[in-house]
């Protein structure tokens, strides 16, 4: 006779869960952080954990992945896997901070509540407001629910393609009510008249309804960027309010990068300046109150951790940050413990390093072929580099012919907003020894989260005001572009 459920034991947190035989390791431990950059595939070793206690089988997927070293110590991905008895696993403990947004700004007072939420592919931020006032009374955040399917956008659309459009928008619908639930807790539901959300063009689709193969395939032109406005109880929500996505600006560009665009003042400015937000994909802007164009690169994931050796996110045990000191490599730990792993600002302060070191080479190519040692076992290895030249080139490409186009050189940009939690932390003057910002650290500002601050402004200003800036913005293909593959080749060399 088969148990009732099967107890699963994650340290080192020492949390306890109790499961249905059968249940899928990525269905659990997805809701404790632990991330499927490939969507539980079996193509990539995001999901690692270390069997302490307990039998896993080892599949076909991780003979090819995982070395015998590892296999015999325990590891397994734990995409392959159900519970079919009790376990012990070792994972990280992925608690990362998602950035929220504390700014002020000025508004015309309104009756009631409102809701505005940053929908990024990665993580979700949304903020309950006080609509007389302007002031944040709740704050929820979470990672988004459909990174179960696929760590960055493309894994999604792959998905979506695969018949899973309906479960992405499922998953997402009925995350997002939950959190509005949540932001409503000890508050009077009926006073929410608003909620607005901002998120890139993949996010827009998956929440909307919209179908999603024109982003699959060239000339990755979306079939619709307006603005999509929702009954609440049509999604449902049981609450009276209405729910709007705020229009994208094209191809890849999504209304969180409109919602930055408003919260910088971009458009309002006489001087030349910039914004770039690198999460899990990448866009820039360039402009100011008489032109602005826009651009997407795929350059995002190594910017977070993915697609490297050893990669994760900015959380407990991840190598954040790193400098030369007497000539020797000193990291930084987040928590202070041993370190697990490298995020994406640790990964552009050691590259960085390893340039100054001379254990890197302007091309790329690294002097120690095993890898570079950096913390605890973990180490940087060449194809590591190779993953940060081609995000860092794609991006500084797109802002060169983004001011080509605009015709103006990078001196003239005046400023940049580094948007988004990687912009936050990651180190300025290592991105410019990097060649990834090739701007004076002095003219680059971390700016936070722009989109859930611009999400905030559009609860108070008239549609009219966003739609009007979304028309003046133009966007810009960059496959399009004659000079962009020579250009980036140029951007993929680090400086000298």
């Amino acid at each position: 006779m088969n148990p009732v459920s099967h107890n699963i034991r994650l340290s080192p947190a020492d949390l306890r869960l109790n499961v249905p035989p059968g249940t899928r390791l990525q269905d659990v431990l997805f809701s404790e952080g632990v991330e499927f950059p490939c969507g539980g595939r079996g193509r990539c070793k995001g999901c690692r954990v270390k069997v302490f206690r307990g039998q896993l089988p080892i599949c076909e997927e991780e003979k090819n992945l995982l070395s015998s070293e590892e296999l015999a110590a325990g590891w397994r991905l734990a995409c392959r896997h159900a519970a079919t008895g009790d376990l012990e696993l070792e994972l990280a403990q992925w608690e990362m901070p998602v950035l929220a947004d504390q700014s002020s700004f000025r508004f015309t007072p309104r009756p009631g509540l409102g809701i505005a939420v940053d929908l990024g592919t990665t993580t979700i931020a949304a903020q309950l407001l006080d609509l007389q006032t302007g002031n944040v009374l709740a704050t929820q955040t979470a990672l988004n629910s459909q990174a179960r399917c696929g760590a960055d956008v493309m894994s999604r659309i792959d998905f979506a393609m695969q018949g899973g459009q309906k479960e992405l928008e499922r998953l997402i619908r009925k995350q997002l009510g939950d959190l509005v639930v949540q932001l409503l807790r000890t508050r009077d539901a009926q006073l929410l008249t608003r909620i607005v959300i901002v998120g890139n063009t993949v996010m827009h689709h998956l929440f909307c309804g919209i179908d999603i193969r024109p982003l699959a395939a060239h000339p990755f032109q979306p079939q619709q960027t307006g603005r999509v406005r929702f009954k609440a109880r049509d999604l449902g929500w049981n609450l009276n309010a209405m729910v709007e996505f705020l229009p994208c600006l094209g191809g890849f560009v999504g209304s969180d990068i409109l919602a930055g665009i408003i919260a910088t003042g971009l458009h309002e400015k006489l001087e030349w300046t910039a914004l770039m937000d690198l999460g899990t994909n990448g866009e820039v802007v360039v402009g100011n109150r008489e032109r602005m164009l826009c651009t997407s690169t795929a350059a995002g994931p190594a910017f977070e951790g993915a697609r490297i050796s050893m990669g994760m996110r900015a959380a407990t045990g991840a190598i954040s940050g790193a400098q030369v000191l007497n000539g020797k490599l000193v990291c930084d730990i987040i928590g202070g413990g041993s370190a697990r792993g490298l995020c994406g600002s640790g990964l552009v302060d050691v590259v960085s390093a390893g340039l100054d070191l001379g254990s890197i080479q302007a091309n790329g190519r690294m002097t120690i072929l095993s890898g570079m040692p950096l913390a605890d076992g973990v180490k940087l290895l060449p194809a590591d580099v190779r993953e940060l030249q081609l995000a860092k080139g794609a991006i500084a490409a797109g802002l060169r012919i983004l001011a080509d186009r605009a015709g103006v050189s990078l001196d003239d940009i005046t400023q940049l907003h580094l948007a988004g939690a990687f912009g936050n932390y990651v180190n300025r003057a290592s991105a410019q020894r990097i060649g990834l910002l090739n701007l004076p650290p002095a003219r680059v500002v971390p700016a936070g989260n722009t989109a859930l601050l611009g999400a905030k402004r559009a609860l108070f200003d008239d549609a009219a005001l966003w739609d009007t800036v979304a028309q003046r913005v133009e966007h810009v293909a960059l496959n399009e572009d004659e000079s962009f593959q020579d250009i980036y080749a140029e951007e993929m060399r680090f400086p000298d």
